[in-house]
């Protein structure tokens, strides 16, 4: 059995797609099989692990209508034990013509039952917004990792994800849980990052992650050259984290 980890918040810009892109391919260095899933329509995971999105034929797009099996939507990427269900712009008009489609929220569900069995891990990187690709998306998962970016509001909008996330619970996903929150963008020279730390410990009764993410140059620059900070530069602050968050990952 894979475990299956979607990371969402639907806020944007907080390190969602960049925790995507490096959780998985940190955990596919240290040997485990993993697939990614680009919910996104902007389809950043897809260009950030190196495929070109434009040219994609077979994406989640065509497995949500049904129009591709799951096998001919899996592409491989360059790195070893890493493979990726791609997603570009199409996906965007996929809420719309899944109105009148019976038992929508499960769509990718049913899909990936046929290939879980293949992988160590599923990682799904959720669009910024709570919509219908986000519940296929959490009633797939198992768990959710929560990216929050070290910043004044960070709180905003994770009372309303918690909300969805014990909806989903309820009435779709009795198994769902919370695998943890991680901090992203974290810059020590600030008190401020270590004020957003303090503040969401003394609001949320959720797992923490011991690693923080932190504000790092070379992990801003990586998605543009199409690879994970881990191969862009190994050596790099945020290689390092991705790595030690991949290794809290696998020891939960």
């Amino acid at each position: 059995m894979s475990r299956i980890i979607a990371v969402a918040n639907q806020k944007g810009g907080v390190g969602k797609t960049t925790t995507a892109i490096n959780l998985a391919a940190c955990l596919a260095e240290a040997g485990k099989k993993v697939l990614v899933i680009d919910l996104d329509p902007q389809g950043n995971t897809t260009s950030g692990l190196g495929l070109d999105k434009d040219e994609m034929e077979n994406t989640v797009y065509e497995l949500i209508l049904g129009d591709a099996s799951i096998k001919e939507c899996i592409h491989e990427t360059e790195i070893d034990n890493l493979s990726v269900l791609p997603s570009n712009v199409n996906l965007a008009g996929a809420e719309i013509e899944l109105l009148d489609v019976e038992d929508k929220e499960f769509i990718l569900k049913k899909e990936i039952d046929y290939v879980e069995d293949d992988y160590s891990f599923i990682i799904i990187d959720c669009p910024p917004s709570l919509n219908m690709l986000t519940v296929n998306a959490m009633t797939t998962a198992k768990s959710i990792l929560v990216p929050i970016q070290c910043e004044y509001y960070a709180l905003e909008g994770l009372g309303q994800l918690m909300h969805t996330i014990n909806l989903v619970q309820e009435r779709l996903n009795p198994d769902l849980v919370i695998e943890g929150i991680v901090f992203t963008m974290y810059d020590m020279r600030t008190n401020l990052s270590m004020q957003v730390v303090d503040n969401v410990k003394a609001n949320v009764d959720v797992r923490i992650y011991d690693t923080v993410i932190p504000r790092n140059i070379r992990l801003a620059e990586a998605p543009s050259h199409g690879m994970p900070i881990n191969i862009y530069d190994p050596k790099s602050a945020g290689a390092e984290s991705y790595r030690q968050l991949a290794k809290e990952v696998m020891d939960r």
